[in-house]
């Protein structure tokens, strides 16, 4: 298989706006556009090729027909023949709901899932844009409680003011939220488990309020301050640097002005791509393509050689 580009699926959300069209060139049709999932398997929003002699299909049959060669011999051995990530761009008009998600252990007790662990990379912000990460000190379930009673949550979060570049990681249990006017690419377990617990008493289209997950919160969430989440990482040009490495996912940084060729036989997983800037043309032993910045491609786990031209570009590299 060829690098694979897939079209897009587009998500309506309470607090969307159009920089997914204005930045990347999404086809939005509204201004309340929140998320571009760009690979997925998840039931209803499977991603479906979008370039070359396997457009139409979809990535649930292309796993299906060639599992080991596309994931990998090791991610079919954990995962089975489905896809272990979704990968997302975000853009957050107004600040998300403060939620949290669970572990893998409780998410699949109460819903059959995955837990969800997320890293975020921050690709456009707004002056004095922050997230919501974490308490700003440790706080014990009967604080939390009370301050879900008088509604005082906010009292206790931790704010992060962003710029481009800033990445953080996101572990289960951290109560957080992205704020308004951030843009960033996100890299998740195949999970769309959310316990949202504080949505600013905000009211949707049809005047309701969205649903509260403030129950099932409690024994999922992590209490205690933990400075754990920003991810500092080298940005040395023309070569691989490393971001993250956890059980569910790696992610490398990579910063290029001239052209990069890795031998990936010894990987054993499939390779995506998300440029989150300037453009290249990225190839196996089988084809290429051209990506720019708020595309994502993906290479099969069977490709022996990935070649990436270009004369200025910046990629988020990702396998298990």
């Amino acid at each position: 298989m060829y690098p694979l580009k897939f079209n897009p699926i587009l998500k309506e959300r309470l607090w969307g706006g159009s920089k997914l069209g204005d930045i990347f060139g999404k086809p939005i049709e509204n201004d309340i556009t929140g998320e571009s999932w760009e690979l997925s398997t998840v039931k209803g929003d499977i991603s479906v090729v979008a370039n070359g002699a396997l457009a139409g299909s979809s990535l649930q049959d292309l796993i299906d027909t060639n599992a080991e060669a596309l994931l990998g011999k090791s991610v079919v051995e954990r995962f089975g023949k489905e896809f272990p990530i979704l990968i997302k761009f975000i853009d957050a008009k107004q600040d998300l709901s403060i939620q949290l998600h669970p572990n893998d252990q409780l998410a699949k007790e109460r819903h059959n899932s995955f837990g969800k662990t997320e890293m975020w990379y921050i690709m456009d912000a707004d002056k004095d844009a922050s997230l919501i990460v974490g308490f700003n000190k440790t706080v014990t379930k009967e604080e939390y409680q009370k301050s879900i009673e008088n509604d005082t949550l906010i009292d206790l979060m931790n704010y992060e003011k962003v710029k481009e570049g800033d990445t953080f990681f996101i572990n289960t249990g951290k109560i957080h939220a992205i704020g308004a006017g951030v843009v960033l690419a996100e890299i998740q377990q195949t999970s769309d488990v959310t316990y949202r617990v504080f949505d600013f008493n905000r009211k949707d289209k049809d005047g309701n309020y969205r649903e509260l997950h403030t129950d099932l919160a409690l024994d999922a969430m992590d209490y205690e301050k933990k400075d754990d989440f920003i991810v500092a990482y080298d940005k040395h040009k023309n070569v691989v640097n490393e971001m993250v490495n956890c059980p569910y996912f790696k992610t490398n940084y990579i910063n290029l002005n001239d052209s990069l060729s890795q031998d990936v036989t010894q990987r054993d997983s499939f390779t995506i791509y998300m440029c989150v800037g300037g453009s290249a043309t990225i190839s196996n032993d089988l084809g290429t393509a051209k990506v720019k910045k708020g595309e994502t491609v993906l290479l099969p786990a069977n490709s022996k050689n990935i070649t990436i031209e270009t004369t200025d570009v910046t990629l988020l590299e990702v396998t298990i």
